[in-house]
């Protein structure tokens, strides 16, 4: 793990890159990130996140920014924006169920081949995906869901790169860490090593590539 400053993290993002980004309806994302990105200018990113956040809140302001190509999410419902954009073919929008999406992710993270899920059988979101009768129960194979960078906010990290979170921003952050090939942190907090407890580590060290230091 290195520390570097969020205008050098950002740099490393290429245009058309995928980004994992933690946060529901913007708790947990990380804005400075997030607000860097926009500065920077990228563009034709994919997003894979919960949600779309709010209009100027999160992930919301990547949307405003124009600088998504596509986005892979639970819902948009609290995002008129992504709504507009997504009718009016400005914006790639994927719809797939909280329960499926995130345990994609995981399946990336933890390098397994995909999730057996009885969601969506039945539906239109059958087509296309491969069937599997377990027991007599029909299953969709969902495959695992990867992406060339994971944005993390955390509450507390130190200099190793171990980290912890608060409350609801324990989300998707700790899942998507594992599923990121390179893993960026910022952090509320960066405290010495030691000062985070090992029970209370809930992303490991190994994880992380990048530390964002605060000026």
């Amino acid at each position: 793990m290195r520390t570097t400053s969020v205008a050098d993290a950002v740099a490393k993002i290429p245009d058309g890159a995928s980004l994992m980004i933690g946060g529901f309806m913007g708790v947990g994302t990380p804005e400075r990130i997030v607000d860097e990105i926009v500065r920077q200018g990228k563009h034709g990113l994919t997003v894979i996140a919960n949600d779309t956040a709010l209009p100027g809140v999160g992930i919301g302001k990547l949307v405003s920014a124009g600088v998504l190509k596509k986005v892979i999410a639970s819902h948009i419902g609290l995002n008129p924006e992504t709504q507009k954009k997504m009718l009016a073919g400005e914006l790639e929008v994927e719809l797939v169920p909280q329960g499926t999406l995130i345990e994609r992710i995981r399946a990336a993270g933890y390098g397994l081949g995909g999730v057996l899920t009885p969601t969506g059988v039945g539906t239109v979101v059958e087509e296309g995906k491969r069937k599997v009768e377990v027991d007599g129960r029909e299953y969709l194979l969902e495959k695992p869901l990867f992406a060339d960078f994971a944005l993390i906010e955390a509450f507390l990290a130190d200099y190793l790169g171990n980290l912890t979170y608060v409350l609801t921003a324990r989300n998707f952050n700790p899942v998507i860490a594992m599923a990121g090939a390179t893993v960026i942190v910022d952090a509320e907090h960066v405290v010495p090593i030691g000062m985070i407890s090992p029970d209370h580590v809930m992303t490991p060290a190994p994880l992380v590539d990048w530390l964002v230091v605060r000026s």
